[in-house]
C-alpha cells in the first residue's frame, strides 16, 4: 500500500511525499488517518529550527522530521495477537500527520460512539494542559492568569474553571481568540500583548493581581512580563516550552516577592494507569467526560480543515499570520484516490 505523509526535509522546507506501507506485524495494527490537529507552536519552531545548543528541542528535532502527534482515524488492518481492536473501529492516537500508520496496539485508543474526530484529535493538547494544571495546583477561588490563547492555552482556561478558579483572565492579541476564550469560561479578556497588560491585570484585581500566571506562548520574552502580572507568593507556570531557553530573562520581583517559577511538560502524565490519577488513560477519559458533560468545548475550536497537499502552503500561512485564526486540521479523507489525479499530485 502507498501513504502519503508530511515531512520537515529541512529548516524551513516542507514536503508532501508518499511512500510503501507494509501490512501489520504481530501486535501492531494499521491506522487510516482522517483528522490530525496542527499544534502550530510546537510544529513551527520545528519547521524554524532555531534550537538551543543542548536543548531538548535540539535533541529532539532531527531533519528529515515528521511533524504532528494528535490523529484520529479509523483501524485498517490488525496483525497477529491483536484482539482489542479491529478493523473499523474509530481510533486516537499521538501519531504523525501521515495517511497510513502503524502503531502498536495499545498505542491506539479506541472511542467512544459519541466523541467526534474533531473532538478526538485534541487528547495530545488535553494532556499538556492537564499537566499545567497540575503543575499550578489551581485553588478553588484563586485568580488566573493565561498568556498566549493558541490550542493549548484554550484548553488551559477550561482547566482554570474547571479547577475552580473564581477568575479566569485571558490575554492574547487575537480578538477570535478571545472570544473562543470568552466562550471557554473566561472571566475577563484583555485584548493586549503581556508587555501591555500589567496596568489592566492590576485594575482588575485591585491591585492585588492574579495567583497564578499561566505562560503557554512559547515565546521566551514573556517570562519577564508574566512575572510581573503575579502577586506576592504567585505561580508562574511555563507551558510552552521556547526552543531558545537562553534569551529568557527572570524580570523584576522574582525573588523580592518569593514567586515560584514551574515548568510544565506533557511528559509528567504517566502511562502507567497504576501510576495515580495523573495518567494518560485517567485524563483522557475525564476529558471524553467533561465534552459529554457539555464542561468542556473543543470541537468548535477548529477554524478550518485543509488537504495535507497543501501543507506547505499551509504551514506558510500559519508562520506569516495570514492563516484563519484558530486550530486548523489535516483532513486526510480529502486525498485524492483516483490514481490519475495522484500521479498528477507527485508531479
Amino acid at each position: 500500500m502507498k501513504s502519503w505523509f508530511i515531512e520537515f526535509v529541512k529548516p524551513r522546507e516542507v514536503r508532501v511525499a508518499r511512500e510503501d506501507v507494509a501490512p501489520p506485524g504481530a501486535g501492531e495494527v494499521l491506522c487510516r488517518s482522517t483528522l490530525s490537529l496542527i499544534s502550530p507552536g510546537t510544529e513551527l519552531a520545528c519547521l524554524r529550527g532555531e534550537f538551543d545548543s543542548g536543548s531538548n528541542w535540539e535533541e529532539w528535532v532531527r531533519y528529515p522530521f515528521r511533524p504532528g502527534y494528535s490523529m484520529a482515524g479509523v483501524v485498517e488492518a490488525v496483525g497477529a495477537g491483536v484482539t482489542n481492536l479491529r478493523p473499523g473501529d474509530r481510533v486516537q492516537s499521538y501519531a504523525p500527520h501521515q495517511e497510513l500508520v502503524t502503531l502498536k496496539a495499545g498505542e491506539a485508543r479506541l472511542l467512544p460512539d459519541d466523541v467526534s474526530d474533531e473532538e478526538a484529535v485534541w487528547v495530545p493538547l488535553v494532556v499538556t494542559a492537564a499537566a499545567g494544571a497540575a503543575r499550578a495546583a489551581i485553588a478553588m477561588g484563586e485568580t488566573v492568569a493565561v498568556l498566549g490563547l493558541g490550542p493549548v492555552g484554550q484548553l488551559v482556561v477550561q482547566y482554570a474553571v474547571a479547577h475552580g478558579a473564581s477568575r479566569v483572565v485571558a490575554i492574547d492579541t487575537d480578538a477570535r481568540r478571545l472570544d473562543l476564550a470568552r466562550g471557554s469560561g473566561a472571566t475577563d479578556v484583555l485584548a493586549m500583548s503581556a508587555a501591555d497588560a500589567h496596568s489592566a491585570v492590576a485594575d482588575l484585581t485591585g491591585g492585588r493581581l492574579v495567583d497564578v500566571v499561566f505562560d503557554v506562548t512559547g515565546s521566551p520574552a514573556v517570562l519577564s512580563q508574566a512575572v510581573r502580572l503575579t502577586r506576592r507568593l504567585g505561580r508562574v507556570v511555563l507551558l510552552g516550552d521556547t526552543p531558545t531557553p537562553s534569551r529568557q530573562m527572570l524580570g523584576p520581583g522574582v525573588v523580592s516577592n518569593s514567586l515560584t517559577i514551574l515548568g510544565a511538560h506533557a511528559d509528567i502524565v504517566s502511562d502507567d494507569p497504576s501510576a495515580g490519577p495523573l495518567n494518560r488513560d485517567a485524563v483522557t477519559e475525564l476529558y471524553f467526560r467533561r465534552l459529554a458533560s457539555g464542561a468542556f468545548r473543543t470541537a468548535g475550536m477548529i477554524a478550518g480543515q485543509v488537504s495535507p497537499l497543501h501543507a506547505a502552503q499551509t504551514y506558510e500561512r500559519l508562520r506569516d499570520g495570514d492563516a484563519p485564526t484558530g486550530t486548523i486540521c489535516f483532513d486526510w479523507s480529502a486525498l485524492p484516490h483516483d490514481q490519475q489525479t495522484e500521479r498528477a499530485q507527485e508531479q
